[in-house]
């Protein structure tokens, strides 16, 4: 790895204090375009950058690792390791309406899970506090017990480390509680495995999948969609997500377009 990248490393790290995750995804992004092109990254030209890119056919994709490019480049110009900043437009992506569950649909996968177990228990527990409370997987697998107190969740490790508060349905409350009473471990780790261990993504997205069909951040659409249709207002569930701005929330505007449509066709005389 150059020496100009170890700076960029160094620098995402203690000076802008980024996110775990977030340094991980630049470093994986840009040690794969140097070690592909077996060149340093600073000495690269547009040309050479962009006919590695070319091979990710996905827009979001591509769209990440021209950013990480972007960043990269952006402070080597500020430390003046280079005398001109190379800059690449982003692919233009098609907006996609989120994939979301009604409440009947949630109702009727919680309904095929058998809770004579703990692990039954579980599940049943997971899907619901992932409903109730709109949380991204991470956050809810970081969960602790000391982080529900009342009828509140403190979100503790939410994205860019940020943190907030939210209400959380009592039954997903009274879910959590008989499921953490039948299971043979006491960790503080709320969401365990069979062996005592803290669950895993790849277990957790097996358990939404196999009694709903969906990944959990369909959850997280899920929830979302249940507060605009019932009224919410955006910056209110701009703040329950934890979304920096208020464009990543307006992405549910069209439930709340189709939800007029549909109460103007069921309710007034002309429609």
């Amino acid at each position: 790895m150059s020496n100009e990248l170890e700076a960029f490393f160094e620098y995402i790290t203690v000076t802008k204090a980024l996110s775990k995750k977030t340094i991980e995804a630049y470093r994986g992004d840009l040690s794969q375009i140097e070690e592909d092109l077996k060149k340093n990254l600073i000495d690269l030209d547009s040309n050479e950058v962009l006919k590695i890119l070319t091979q990710y056919s996905n827009k979001r994709t591509l769209n990440r690792k021209l950013s990480s490019v972007n960043a990269f480049f952006d402070f080597c110009y500020k430390s003046q390791f280079v005398d001109k900043k190379n800059h690449f437009k982003l692919s233009k992506v098609p907006k996609t309406l989120p994939k979301f569950l009604s409440f009947a649909d949630v109702k009727n996968g919680l309904s095929l899970i058998d809770r004579s177990s703990w692990i039954g228990l579980r599940d049943y527990a997971l899907i619901l506090f992932l409903y109730a409370s709109g949380t991204r997987i991470s956050e809810c697998l970081d969960l602790k017990r000391s982080d529900i107190e009342d009828e509140w969740l403190h979100v503790r490790h939410g994205k860019g480390e940020k943190e907030r508060v939210v209400p959380l349905a009592g039954v997903a409350i009274t879910a959590i509680f008989e499921y953490l009473k039948a299971a043979p471990f006491h960790k503080d780790d709320v969401w365990l495995n069979y062996q005592g261990k803290a669950l895993s993504r790849i277990s957790a997205y097996a358990i939404t999948q196999k009694y709903l069909g969906v990944s959990p951040h369909v959850l997280r659409h899920s929830y979302a969609t249940s507060l605009i249709i019932g009224g919410a207002d955006l910056r209110v569930v701009q703040e329950l997500l934890g979304h920096a701005s208020l464009l990543t929330t307006q992405i549910y505007t069209h439930v709340q377009k189709q939800n007029l449509q549909e109460t103007i066709r069921a309710c007034h005389p002309l429609a």
